[in-house]
């Protein structure tokens, strides 16, 4: 059972395979908190990261969600992709991030609070596998058309509509959208955008390469 209820509001799109493909990711500013080498409590400072920086030159999976430490995200969501990391690996992913509208702060602290491995290395991204990535701002979110505001249902404001993406190089190749996205949706649906579907997905298109591979060779 979804844990959003209440009365929805504007439906934005009933279409789960949303065609996106061929899509350039909005280029953004996100503030991130880094490691530094230091003996201090806090041993981190602030750093401008861009789209660019993460997904230039990489096949990656991009997934976001409503928000850390709600209860789909963190108990099937971010642990669906913490598990299968190993796998995307193997099929040629380099790196999969996970997006949210919150904080570096919380996002750092969620990660921790799903026991994923910390990055201890000076000038780390943060976590070993599954990467977060702090959207506090909203402006990614807003430039890829995902954004969603909850007001009467659970007072979370402006967050992330839940879907996932493969990314080459900074275009988005394949994208997954929950149904129905609807504006301060009663619902949190959790069918298309989970490590299993892209699993799905990327072994396809391993079989769909190596076929025409084959078929070049004859």
């Amino acid at each position: 059972m979804s844990e959003f209820y209440g009365e929805p509001d504007d439906v934005l799109s009933n279409k789960t395979e949303v065609n996106k493909a061929g899509m350039k990711l909005p280029e953004v500013l996100f503030k991130i908190r880094v490691r530094v080498e230091s003996d201090n409590e806090n041993p981190f400072e602030w750093k401008d990261m861009y789209t660019s920086d993460y997904f230039k030159g990489k096949k990656c999976i991009l997934f976001a969600l409503p928000g850390a430490f709600t209860p789909t995200c963190s108990s099937s969501h971010l642990p669906g992709y913490e598990e299968s990391y190993e796998i995307f690996k193997k099929l040629g992913v380099d790196e999969v991030y996970c997006l949210s509208v919150n904080d570096a702060f919380v996002m750092r602290k969620w990660g921790l609070d799903q026991g994923l491995e910390e990055d201890m290395t000076p000038g780390s991204l943060g976590f070993k596998n599954v990467k977060l990535i702090p959207d506090g701002a909203c402006q990614f979110t807003r430039g890829m058309g995902m954004s969603c505001t909850w007001g009467s249902e659970r007072g979370f404001g402006e967050r992330s509509w839940r879907y996932s993406c493969y990314v080459v190089d900074g275009v988005v190749k394949k994208m997954f959208v929950e149904q129905p996205m609807i504006q301060n949706s009663e619902a949190d649906p959790f069918q298309v955008s989970d490590a299993n579907t892209m699993l799905e997905y990327l072994k396809n298109e391993v079989v769909n390469e190596l076929t025409h591979q084959m078929a070049q060779l004859q």
